[in-house]
């Protein structure tokens, strides 16, 4: 059974709120000697941590060890210092997840005016 989209669009807003803080931390420790970015796949953090993490490749991202298997360590090759994260790229990063959020709150808004729609006229 397809869980109602209600429930999709929740889990959906959920993750671009959480990654909103993975992006934002990234750029917070952009000049932090040997942190790695961190991202989350929405394919994993939909499936929920109920599923464990399967690597199939050894240059596949790690899950970070906060035990979350949504959040990932980026292995892209670091600068000199250690630090592999490219704010070029986080901020294109926070800008597609921005436009995912806002298309989610759209999206549940119309839903939610559906329903209010179907109670009226009933």
């Amino acid at each position: 059974m397809t869980p109602p989209i209600g429930n999709i669009l929740e889990r959906l807003i959920s993750y671009t709120q959480k990654r909103h803080g993975v992006i934002a931390s990234n750029i917070a420790n952009s000049d932090t000697p040997d942190y790695k970015a961190k991202d989350i796949r929405f394919e994993d953090f939909l499936q929920g941590g109920g599923l464990p993490l399967m690597l199939t490749n050894e240059k596949d991202i790690d899950a970070v060890e906060s035990g979350d298997a949504s959040v990932h360590l980026d292995r892209s090759v670091p600068w000199k210092d250690g630090n592999n994260v490219e704010i070029d790229m986080e901020v294109a990063k926070m800008d597609e997840n921005a436009m995912l959020y806002e298309a989610g709150i759209k999206l549940l808004g119309t839903e939610m005016a559906m329903y209010q729609t179907g109670l009226k006229s009933s």
